[in-house]
């Protein structure tokens, strides 16, 4: 009887061996609800398309913000052949910069430019190439590096994008800009391909989430968050004692979180709550509600799967108390270098004077914009309230009205430029309300006849649908 206990107790040792070891295998967690993984099965690797999506100086912050990106993924161990960057890459040579050949994307911080890939840049930073690098396209992209997300199926993959944006849109450098409707068909062709395990994305962007909200099926293996929801500005940080913004609310939340925090045992739920508290800036007026979308099983999964592990040992940034945000509004961040810029120079001298002419002219084209938006609206709809659509439905069911309607308003009016993307949602509502295109062919032209485009001219800046 003791011989066969003896027995006993050794085959249940081994069974408890084996299923230990099953466990490590194959990575998976016998306890966890979700069946996540902590680390990219198999063979799998890690791959990372980084996009700033806008240009100038004065959105010093978006370009800041990526090469921060970047120092984290490289820290925590991807390489860089699977890393690929979008940036116009302008603002560390900029004339403007103090800091020649360095970007910075906070007070007294390190220089984050420094060993950051050039991949594509200047007029390569287009809304189609990025559609390309994610499909893996490497025959459809034009300029550049060539580099493309050439993954397999066990692979992971991570995006982050900053910028301005709009409901249903992502600005971009070089028009036309991304339309949620082509974005989300991109990402399900992904899937069709069958070239990827698991997805994470992270979107800076004003109205942000509109470009998930009814939109991103949630069996893609697609987990994303949003800088805001559908309906409200994000907002650029770090903007106090420069003549520009170094970064942007949510986007330096979450690096910081990263920088500070061990991502082997922090999960992407844990640092979406915590930039979701921060980013909402204490119930302020200031701040912007943080959204999750997608396949929200992958949040339990550990940060570090898409943005590698850095040792506690380095000396990475320390999260920042979120009373030295010095925020501003995403829509405002522009104007506002512009502005902390002219304080700075000699009363009197040519380039004030031509600065201040510069921003007269931007304003006064945002006021247009606005009031044009207004009475084409009013011509259009009378005293009619717009359709309301059900909470959680996409921004407009019919996306080639919408760019026809963006279409038309700039070839009278002139461009919508990163500012006059907010009224995206008020052509949408033509378009939800049964607008043809000839009522607003008719009543734009009406409206902006007499406008004088100057360098907004679409034909000079092009459209942006």
């Amino acid at each position: 009887m003791a011989n066969w206990n003896i027995v006993f107790q050794l085959k249940l040792l081994l069974l408890i061996v084996f299923v230990v070891q099953y466990s490590k295998a194959t990575r998976l967690s016998l306890f966890h609800p979700f069946g996540s993984t902590n680390e990219p099965q198999g063979n799998g690797i890690t791959w990372a398309v980084l996009v700033a999506g806008s240009s100038g100086y004065e959105n010093y912050g978006h370009q800041a913000d990526v090469c921060h990106a970047y120092q984290i993924l490289k820290r925590g161990g991807l390489k860089d052949e699977n890393i690929i960057v979008f940036m116009y890459d302008d603002i560390a040579s900029d004339p403007n910069n103090p800091y020649p050949g360095v970007i910075i994307n906070r007070p007294n911080g390190s220089d984050v430019y420094a060993g950051v890939p050039k991949d594509y840049t200047g007029e390569s930073v287009t809304a189609d190439n990025f559609y390309a690098v994610l499909l893996g396209n490497a025959t459809a992209v034009k300029g550049g590096s060539g580099k493309v997300v050439a993954s397999q199926p066990d692979d992971k993959i991570f995006v982050y994008f900053t910028d301005h944006g709009g409901p249903g849109v992502l600005c971009m450098p070089n028009d036309p800009f991304i339309y949620a409707n082509d974005f989300i068909k991109v990402l399900e062709t992904k899937h069709e391909m069958g070239t990827y395990d698991e997805m994470v994305i992270y979107v800076e962007a004003c109205e942000s989430g509109s470009i998930f909200e009814g939109l991103l099926p949630a069996d893609l293996n697609i987990y994303v968050t949003t800088a805001s929801n559908a309906n409200e500005s994000s907002y650029a940080a770090y903007c106090d004692g420069f003549n520009t913004c170094l970064g942007d609310l949510y986007s330096i939340s979450w690096m910081e979180d990263s920088d500070s925090e061990d991502l082997r045992v922090e999960t992407l739920e844990q640092q979406y709550l915590k930039v979701k508290i921060r980013t909402y800036d204490n119930h302020s007026s200031e701040g912007s509600h943080v959204m999750q979308y997608g396949t929200l099983g992958i949040s339990k999964e550990t940060v570090s799967v898409y943005q590698g592990s850095t040792p506690k040992k380095s000396s990475a940034h320390t999260l920042q108390s979120s009373d030295s945000m010095d925020v501003v509004n995403q829509r405002d961040a522009d104007l506002y270098s512009m502005w902390q810029m002219h304080k700075k120079l000699t009363e009197g001298s040519q380039q004030k004077e031509e600065l201040f002419k510069k921003i007269k002219e931007i304003t006064a084209h945002r006021t247009h914009l606005d009031s044009s938006v207004d009475m084409i609206k009013g011509y259009l709809l009378g005293n009619e309230q717009a359709l309301v659509r059900d909470k959680g439905s996409a921004l407009v069911d019919d996306w080639g009205c919408l760019k026809l309607m963006v279409r038309t308003f700039e070839k009278y009016c002139g461009s919508l430029t990163q500012y006059g993307m907010k009224h995206t949602r008020t052509f949408a509502d033509l378009c939800n309300n049964g607008v043809t295109n000839i009522a607003m062919d008719t009543a734009t032209k009406h409206t902006c006849s007499s406008y004088k485009m100057g360098r907004w001219n679409p034909a000079l800046v092009g459209y942006s649908a």
